[in-house]
């Protein structure tokens, strides 16, 4: 009998959790960085196979939050955890359990579904090491199970998808079968240009930049798109310009190639960038933006 269901991602910021959600789906998907708090929405991936149709919702990294869009952030990831079919809590191997972690768990007490524990970086771990984590985690919360992984080689991401389809209910496929996302080309080609942004800049401009289409033409052979990049302080739009407009070349040229890769076709990209001083704390802005709790309740 076919199976399918819904499964959240959650953890603290920048554990590998997108990463692990490109790992199951084989495809660049999500974007992944350095800095901690790269995914800002929760996105959701469609694995599909001939046994099961798995929906993946990788949320953004619970922490303490500092302003607006921190707390769009948080309450986005809490909330994937409800009226899901199971949970997957991304945890490395080589951290310590800290006070992160253990308000994570005390939400997971709530959630009725299995909650299983992906160890991740497991295969740089010796074998002693991760017994010692495994243990400890044991200690902490009652997972129905744990599954030592390495998001970023693919080690023993086969095993978390079989167990993830042990637990889930029988039933037809939600979505249709070629389909591997429910959001809008847009939202993803606009998050491969603020990925790029942070590689570029992640020393300069960790969090406070946002980016919005502001138009957008197709045909059959090619896309043509505006997108404008939204920072914080004028000193910020100097850095994304850079001399000579060297930096905003990079990034758009960037950000073009992975754009063509996507969607197949060729893609022409124009950029700009808009100072909206403190965006990230007015919630007309976080609404225009993209950043709307009221879309994830």
């Amino acid at each position: 009998m076919y199976k399918s269901g819904f499964v959240s991602i959650v953890g603290r910021p920048n554990v590998g959790k997108s990463t692990l959600l490109n790992q199951l789906l084989k495809t660049k998907l999500v974007i992944t960085s350095p800095t901690a708090q790269t995914t800002r929405n929760t996105v959701q991936g469609i694995l599909t196979d001939d046994e099961a149709q798995i929906v993946f919702l990788d949320t953004p990294g619970v922490h303490k939050p500092q302003d607006g869009l921190g707390s769009f952030m948080n309450a986005n990831a809490l909330n994937s955890m409800l009226d899901m079919d199971a949970v997957v809590l991304v945890e490395p191997v080589d951290e310590s359990v800290g006070k992160g972690d253990k308000f994570i768990l005390s939400r997971l007490e709530k959630v009725e579904c299995p909650v299983f524990l992906a160890l991740n970086k497991s295969d740089l771990a010796s074998k002693e090491h991760l017994m010692e984590k495994l243990i400890e985690w044991q200690s902490l919360f009652d997972f129905a199970g744990i599954i030592p992984i390495s998001a970023k080689s693919g080690d023993n991401v086969d095993e978390l998808v079989k167990t993830l389809k042990s637990v889930l209910p029988e039933g037809e496929a939600i979505y249709p079968k070629d389909m591997i996302t429910d959001h809008p080309e847009q939202f993803i080609l606009a998050e491969f240009i603020r990925e790029r942004i942070l590689y570029f800049t992640r020393q300069e401009i960790p969090h406070d930049v946002a980016i919005v289409v502001e138009s957008w033409e197709e045909n059959e052979k090619e896309i043509s798109i505006m997108a404008a990049i939204i920072v914080d302080r004028p000193s910020q739009k100097g850095i994304i310009i850079g001399k000579q407009g060297a930096m905003i070349k990079k990034i758009r040229e960037q950000a073009r190639r992975q754009m063509t890769r996507f969607v197949g076709k060729t893609v022409h990209l124009e950029l700009f960038v808009k100072v909206e001083k403190n965006w990230r704390n007015k919630t007309k802005y976080l609404k225009e933006f993209g950043y709307d709790e009221d879309d994830y309740k």
